[in-house]
């Protein structure tokens, strides 16, 4: 009688496990549950990207100083040298009176219907 029990027991049981582990995976293989897994895998990614891009940049910048340096360009100007070349970028007006903002390539635009 125990033995009976026992694995009737035993059965319901992994029947019960079974059952379980296959809704899981049910759920997990929907359509909403794929899109939510799409998504956060792509946030993830783009988080990797940005501090890749931003671990680049950081290495870019430590190299030019280190050229910078070993080439002389952060050394003071000599009076008896010509004038530095100018860039053919222009400047905007706003830009000069701050140093630290970038400069801009001049406006340009493509638009026909601009002289109408």
């Amino acid at each position: 009688m125990f033995r009976r029990t026992f694995w009737f027991t035993a059965g319901a049981a992994a029947g019960v496990w079974a059952t379980t582990k296959v809704n899981r995976k049910i759920k997990q293989l929907t359509p909403e549950s794929l899109a939510a897994q799409a998504a956060d895998k792509a946030i993830e990614t783009g988080h990797k990207l940005k501090d890749f891009a931003l671990d680049v940049r950081d290495n870019m910048v430590r190299r030019e100083a280190e050229l910078g340096g070993a080439l002389g360009l952060e050394a003071p100007v000599d009076p008896d040298l010509p004038v530095q070349r100018h860039y053919a970028v222009e400047a905007s007006p706003e830009s000069a009176a701050r140093p630290d903002t970038y400069r801009t390539l001049p406006y340009k635009s493509n638009n026909r219907n601009e002289d109408h």
